[in-house]
Parts: C-alpha cells; sequence; structure tokens
C-alpha cells in the first residue's frame, strides 16, 4: 500500500514518529509531500492539498496528515473531490473514519495527542476496512452523489 503522508512544522516530530513505526513494520510504502523547512511560502492547506490529490489521483491508496491541531488539515483535504479525510485523535474514531465513511485520509494534531496513542490510531485505521455492501455502503455512496454536485470542471469552472 502507498500512503502519502505529510505536515507542516507543527506536525513534523510526530510524522517522523509515525513514519517510522510504518517503516518498522512494513505496513506501507511512504511518500512524503510535506512542508519545504526552507519555504516560508508554503503552508499547511498546500501540504494538505498534495496529499489530497494524491490520494483523488489514484497515485496512492491513503493519506495520512498531521499539523498542529489536524483541524485545518482536514478541512483543506475535503475540498478535494473524491476525498474523505476525518480527524482523528482516538483509535475510535479512526477506525469507525474507514468502517462508516471509508476515509482514505486522517488527520491527526501533534499539540492534541502523543506518539503512542497516534501509532495506534494508524494501526487501527489500516487494519479497518470498509464494507461497500454493508450498511455504510449508500450512505458513503450518498456522499459521493454530493461530492459530484458540487464538482467544478476544469474547463469551464462551473458546477
Amino acid at each position: 500500500m502507498q500512503i502519502a503522508i505529510g505536515s507542516d512544522d507543527a506536525g513534523a516530530p510526530l510524522l517522523a514518529v509515525l513514519s517510522s513505526h510504518l517503516l518498522a513494520g512494513n505496513q506501507a510504502t511512504l511518500i512524503d509531500l510535506s512542508a519545504s523547512q526552507d519555504d516560508d511560502e508554503e503552508y499547511y492547506p498546500d501540504v494538505a492539498e498534495r496529499v489530497a490529490r494524491a490520494v483523488a489521483e489514484g497515485r496512492c491508496q491513503r493519506g495520512l496528515l498531521v499539523c498542529g491541531t489536524g483541524i485545518g488539515m482536514s478541512i483543506t483535504a475535503n475540498k478535494i473531490p473524491g476525498v474523505r479525510a476525518a480527524l482523528c485523535h482516538d483509535t475510535y474514531s479512526a477506525e469507525r473514519a474507514r468502517k462508516s465513511n471509508d476515509a482514505q485520509v486522517i488527520t491527526m494534531g501533534a499539540r492534541v495527542i502523543g506518539p503512542e496513542l497516534g501509532k495506534a490510531i494508524v494501526d487501527t485505521w489500516l487494519e479497518a476496512e470498509f464494507d461497500e455492501q454493508g450498511p455504510s455502503g449508500p450512505k458513503v455512496q450518498r456522499m459521493k452523489e454530493i461530492d459530484n454536485q458540487y464538482l467544478r470542471t476544469p474547463e469551464t469552472g462551473a458546477r
């Protein structure tokens, strides 16, 4: 599985721990799309957009984003058509993000949770699977329909 990862400066230490954890367990190939430490003009929305686009375009199956709170990353990632990003600060939310909502992206706040909880959240999210035929299938399908309803075309910018 390929996972696009990214953080801003506030999330970098936690993302480093999570990356090491994923690589040590041979759970995934990681593609780091984090903000450059040398670029003062690049902000967390830029990182969230890159990671979400990598998922939406099929270059990666999942995305993991870390900033100070995880809120801004989640808001931004959810702007990308086809992406369902969930802010997860506990394992139950991580499990439900996948099983109930088919979230391909999760976000976390490095100022909110510690490294051990972060590892548990990522593991839970990766182990959980969405069942399209299950009770949440029609709900996620409706999310996709709503997403498509507001999709803008590149040619015209219109809906």
